[in-house]
């Protein structure tokens, strides 16, 4: 396994070979946050290949202050937010998000009880609530969320990928899970304190 800066020498000199494996090794990662950021696994994959073309065309435009893996984030993330722009439409996103900055909390997935029609259709019901909140988010503070919550990228790592100071960064994500907070206890406060019922 050669050195990531090596490959991208190489790369940027040309070598396609080079930038073939620097796609392999980051092709599931970026994959996954075009899919959490679009929700639908066709214009996921579309989306990826423009995020590497992007990067084979401006590889002469890396200087590596950053990772390649931070740069493809932030060209992934571009492509995302130009598509979701100029598409009305919101395709379902399966999202897991705590609203607090727990880190054993981040990810927590919700519990899987498909075996029981009444449980399954009240996660159905919180999920499809969770998707409309994130869809009342601008696309701004839908990305920070989705690279907090979702990809586990630190403030630090999120302000390289979006080119922002990290104050900007802690203020955008505040601001966004204000606004996903609010949403949710207005639709029945799904989110908050569980109940003595969702523990058992």
């Amino acid at each position: 396994m050669k050195p990531e800066w090596e490959l991208v020498q190489r790369a940027r000199q040309g070598d396609q070979d080079a930038f073939a494996v620097l796609v392999e090794e980051n092709q599931g990662r970026i994959y996954n946050l075009a899919l959490r950021m679009t929700g639908n696994p066709e214009d996921a994959a579309e989306l990826c290949q423009e995020a590497f073309l992007n990067a084979w065309k401006g590889l002469g435009k890396f200087q590596g202050d950053s990772s390649f893996a931070t740069w493809l984030y932030r060209l992934t993330s571009n492509v995302c937010i130009d598509f979701l722009r100029r598409e009305k439409r919101r395709n379902a996103l399966s999202l897991t998000l705590s609203l607090d900055d727990e880190e054993e909390g981040r990810q927590a997935q919700l519990p899987d009880e498909r075996f029981c029609p009444h449980q399954e259709a009240e996660r159905r019901e919180r999920q499809e609530t969770l998707r409309a909140g994130l869809n009342t988010l601008s696309p701004d503070h839908r990305r920070v969320l989705i690279l907090r919550e979702l990809e586990g990228l630190s403030y630090s790592e999120i302000a390289q990928v979006l080119g922002l100071e990290e104050g900007t960064v802690k203020s955008r994500i505040a601001r966004a899970r204000l606004a996903l907070r609010n949403y949710l206890q207005k639709q029945g406060n799904f989110f908050g304190s569980p109940s003595s019922k969702e523990q058992q």
